[in-house]
């Protein structure tokens, strides 16, 4: 493959300012090209030793997808290419009567049979070919859909620490970009493969049944145009690959330049220039190469070509060596001919199909490996109901995460009782969202106990324990919904009769009503500027509304993950006055801003990985230690004229 690469100047190695003109660094393979590399480099002829193991895969998901259109679709190719050589007979009986002795309207009505039959295989064979293309577009929708549900059906059941293993969110970015795309395009080329190996067969039948000494003649006629065909694919695939590197970092670069989220930076670094130039050059390479492709396929196509012309030479000698010998009728030697391109045509389909077969298999298979891969991540946990819970204790809890080094969480015990605010304080990385996940039951410890009420959280019913659970955290998504659906996510299943919140009491707690009503179509605005009357909120008001989804949840264990990070000063009073001390909640509170935690009943201190110091406010404060410190740091920037304060002024 052609390189674009560059050498990168080692850290610390300063160099002139347009020491970094040039080309872009080498961008690592996408999903959809991870076996590119392999199937570049496979031949063709290993290609189609592999076929019938493909096909079985092929039509054994088109036949648990629709057996009816499966059927319909091969049969009715099949059925196409029979007519095929009904077609072919027919013509050798039309030119026999039209070559026959005798008076020119004679021949004409004693060819006449001959040419009703071939004309009815003609129009009998597109009558076929439409509705077997009928039936094959009706496959394709119907396997997208069950493909897809599968995946998502996997996607949304495996644990929530399966997304932090590289290798599993690897596989699962793989199946859905391009495996999962792949399903219908390999029943596809199948039935397409299934075509053109139809229609060569019927084309042979047909020379066989006129004359089998023509045979060989067909056969070595067509070689010229399949071994042109597969030179030609391979060429241009191997171009693609040298190629598609360059066209990533020019979409790249376009991105970058006609981007509203860019716009700023661009102007405000002058980076017109710069940019354009990367283009020009990477514009400039691709021109070449393109070029260059160019030429190299017009050279192939035209010694194929010329090959072709000689074969074709050699069948016409043949044909007037057997004609002068009376070998061969005139009749049978015309309808060769006609069976040569015919034959040509399904060789050319059935070569096309092969080589697209055998590349969507891999990415296929990517898929069907990440479905069993995906199917050992899904929690089983036991069938033990859950109906609330007075406590949850950890018991020397441990996890680390995979490819890690040290554990998040190590050996933590502690108690969250019903009815208390507990709070998680530390520096960041110390392990405080890992340990709220364990106790939402969002991550399964590798170390140590949880117990709800006294049970071990592995006999429960998962659903049961999650639906006990809410969850407000800083990393929300933006869902695509109405300002009412957003909150009602939070509970979607409620039912009239379970008591609960309305969407307005939800909202109202946490200080989003106003801010809701004032939007264009209130309750019922959109939020997402993509589609129709569609609307944005700032960070500070999505983060509004995704506490009114939490607490529009109620549930009996309300996981707050700095849930006023983007909030200001009156919001953010408003929503910890609502999270005070309730008895039928038990809240854990994540943040930062030590302030909101001085009134929890419990304070846990962590510290990579560890607890470190737990009890109340005063009890820390007068303990000393890593919370009095963060607290008395934090605290002295209020403070007009503390040594805190006076060393956070610039200089």
């Amino acid at each position: 493959m052609e390189s674009m690469t560059r050498q990168r100047r080692p850290s610390g190695e300063d160099g002139p300012p347009d020491a970094d003109a040039g080309l872009l660094p080498e961008l690592d393979d996408a999903d959809w090209m991870h076996h590119a590399h392999e199937f570049a480099h496979t031949s063709f002829w290993a290609v189609a030793r592999r076929l019938p193991r493909l096909v079985r895969e092929a039509v054994a998901l088109a036949w648990a997808t629709s057996r009816r259109d499966t059927v319909a679709s091969i049969g009715l190719n099949i059925g196409a290419g029979v007519m095929t050589t009904f077609g072919l007979l027919a013509t050798t009986g039309v030119l026999r009567e039209l070559f026959a002795a005798g008076p020119t309207p004679d021949r004409v009505r004693a060819a006449l049979p001959a040419l009703t039959v071939a004309a009815a295989a003609v129009a009998a064979k597109g009558g076929l070919t439409i509705a077997a293309g009928w039936a094959q577009a009706r496959l394709t929708p119907q396997i997208n859909y069950e493909v897809e549900l599968r995946l998502f059906q996997a996607t949304t059941a495996v644990d929530l620490a399966a997304f932090d293993d590289a290798g599993f969110a690897e596989e699962m970015d793989r199946a859905r970009d391009r495996g999962m795309g792949e399903a219908a395009y390999i029943v596809d080329h199948t039935v397409n493969l299934v075509t053109g190996v139809v229609g060569m067969l019927a084309t042979a039948v047909a020379v066989t049944v006129i004359q089998p000494v023509l045979l060989p003649c067909l056969l070595l006629a067509a070689l010229p145009q399949a071994a042109t065909a597969v030179r030609v694919a391979r060429r241009q695939y191997l171009a693609m690959l040298a190629r598609i590197t360059r066209q990533r970092r020019m979409r790249m670069l376009a991105q970058l330049m006609a981007n509203r989220h860019t716009a700023a930076e661009v102007r405000s670094y002058q980076m017109r220039d710069y940019l354009l130039a990367e283009y020009r050059t990477m514009m400039a390479v691709e021109t070449r190469a393109h070029l260059r492709l160019v030429r190299a396929q017009t050279t192939t196509r035209l010694f194929g070509a010329s090959a072709a012309g000689l074969a074709t030479f050699g069948v016409y000698a043949v044909l007037a060596v057997l004609l002068l010998n009376g070998m061969v009728a005139l009749a049978a030697a015309a309808t060769a001919l006609f069976a040569l391109q015919s034959a040509r045509t399904s060789l050319g389909v059935a070569i096309l199909a092969t080589n697209s077969l055998y590349e969507d298999a891999l990415y296929y298979q990517d898929y069907r490996d990440f479905l069993d891969r995906a199917r050992e991540r899904v929690p089983t946990g036991g069938g033990r109901a859950v109906d609330g819970f007075d406590e949850i204790e950890l018991d020397r809890v441990s996890l680390r995460y995979p490819d890690t080094d040290r554990p998040a969480v190590d050996e933590v015990s502690l108690t969250v009782r019903r009815g208390q605010v507990v709070a998680l304080v530390g520096e960041n990385g110390s392990g405080k969202t890992t340990l709220a996940k364990l106790v939402a039951g969002l991550y399964r410890p590798t170390g140590g106990t949880v117990r709800w009420d006294g049970v071990d959280a592995r006999e429960l019913d998962p659903r049961d324990t999650g639906g006990q659970v809410a969850v407000m955290t800083q990393d929300w998504w933006k869902f695509p919904f109405t300002a009412r659906q957003n909150i009602r996510i939070g509970r979607h299943d409620r039912s009239p009769e379970r008591p609960g919140p309305s969407v307005h009491d939800a909202a109202q707690a946490a200080a989003a009503h106003d801010m809701i009503v004032d939007l264009p179509f209130g309750y019922d605005t959109l939020l997402d500027r993509e589609f129709k009357d569609g609307h944005d909120l700032s960070g500070g008001q999505w983060q509004r509304l995704v506490a009114a989804r939490g607490l529009y949840r109620d549930a009996a264990l309300l996981i707050c993950d700095e849930p006023s990070a983007a909030l200001d000063a009156r919001a953010e009073h408003a929503l910890f006055q609502h999270l005070r001390r309730r008895p039928d909640r038990a809240v854990v509170l994540i943040t930062h801003r030590l302030a909101n935690v001085r009134h929890a009943d419990q304070i846990f201190v962590m510290e990579r990985g560890r607890l470190v110091q737990h009890g109340t406010h005063d009890e820390l404060m007068s303990a000393g230690g890593l919370y009095r410190e963060l607290f008395e740091l934090q605290a002295s920037g209020y403070l007009a004229g503390s040594p805190a304060a006076d060393d956070a002024l610039p200089r």
